[in-house]
């Protein structure tokens, strides 16, 4: 957004650092000037703001037609900073490991207490942020997808504009075979916020899960899994506004076009089950 000018040159000039091959970088501009960025890093001003999916898909197409210059894209927040020089070659070494990984999601961590909030585990079992493990979704502002990944199931849904976009992808990866992984050795520096503070979020994240729902699940999981986010959003007791804002939300879901459907196969609602979070939650 043009808006972390500091936070921006501590984040490059932490990539510039990784050991082995130099990382290729390019910084969007979604829907905002960029200020002045180091020599070699490719620049991409966007006219409009088109939403967290949007500029990342405009930034993916920085490196080819869906990315296909390079064989992984590397996904992270303005406002963080890799803290380890060997991000980059631990990324390496895990796709070269497994053809059939898809998607590595980092561990975020505040800089200044190391502290990883329970929310950026991707998992429900979130006690423990230093486990790695397979996950069935990931964390948008810190990850890397192998860009095959992208040539088979598309990329993000533009229309969400932010919050499940990350699911969306993670859910139609998972039923093309690829594996997600959350490695808790590949940190991120960024500091603790809520996602609250988005002035759309309770809104956008109602509509969305019921986006996500339509377009992934078989039909017979669509009310179970929305009525299970439904209790646990009662049961968190949000303020009213909050709660008008979320049922607004919730209703454009249903009332709005959700882009393609493409159920996902009772073998993957399977293995999302193995995996320790079945589609219902």
């Amino acid at each position: 957004m043009g808006n972390r000018p500091e936070e921006l040159k501590r984040l490059l000039d932490s990539v510039a650092a990784q050991a082995g091959d130099p990382v290729q970088v390019v910084v969007v501009g979604n829907g905002a000037a960029l200020p002045d960025l180091p020599e070699g890093v490719r620049t991409m001003e966007l006219p409009e703001n088109l939403g967290i999916p949007g500029g990342r898909n405009a930034g993916i197409e920085a490196f080819g037609p869906g990315g296909t210059d390079v064989d992984v894209l590397l996904f992270l927040d303005d406002d963080g900073d890799l803290p380890g020089r060997d991000v980059g070659e631990l990324v390496r070494e895990a796709f070269a490991a497994d053809d059939r990984l898809g998607i590595v999601s980092f561990r975020i961590a505040d800089p200044e207490t190391g502290v990883t909030q329970r929310r950026h585990v991707p998992r429900l079992r979130a006690s423990d942020p230093m486990r790695s493990s397979p996950v069935t979704t990931f964390l948008g502002g810190a990850n890397a997808v192998r860009t095959a990944v992208f040539a088979e199931v598309g990329g993000l849904p533009d229309s969400f504009f932010y919050a499940h976009e990350e699911t969306d992808l993670a859910w139609r990866a998972l039923d093309a075979g690829w594996g997600i992984e959350y490695r808790a050795d590949l940190v991120l520096h960024h500091p603790t916020t809520s996602p609250a503070r988005h002035a759309l979020y309770h809104r956008l994240v109602a509509r969305n899960r019921v986006w996500l729902a339509r377009r992934n699940l078989p039909l017979p999981l669509i009310p179970l899994y929305l009525g299970t986010w439904l209790l646990l959003t009662l049961l968190r007791r949000p303020s009213g506004s909050a709660l008008r804002a979320w049922a607004g939300g919730f209703v454009e879901g249903w009332r709005t076009p959700c882009g393609p459907r493409r159920p996902m196969r009772w073998r993957t609602v399977w293995r999302l089950t193995r995996l320790g979070r079945p589609p219902v939650i």
